[in-house]
């Protein structure tokens, strides 16, 4: 199987990964005070996850 005789240039392997772009991940609806948040992480709202209370929150004034 032949080899490449000469390296490829710094644009065409930059086209190649233009592609990779950073993809916001979906938001889901806090059961408790349905608030936007990521999904398997604590409310930073509420401060629950799965039903239990796991942050305690404090407020600004």
């Amino acid at each position: 199987m032949p080899n490449p005789t000469s390296r490829h240039t710094r644009a065409r392997r930059d086209k190649r990964r233009a592609n990779w772009k950073i993809q916001l991940s979906s938001l889901s609806v806090c059961p408790d005070c349905q608030e936007p948040k990521f999904p398997h992480r604590v409310c930073m709202n509420c401060g629950t996850y799965n039903g239990k209370k796991i942050l305690e929150v404090v407020e600004k004034e």
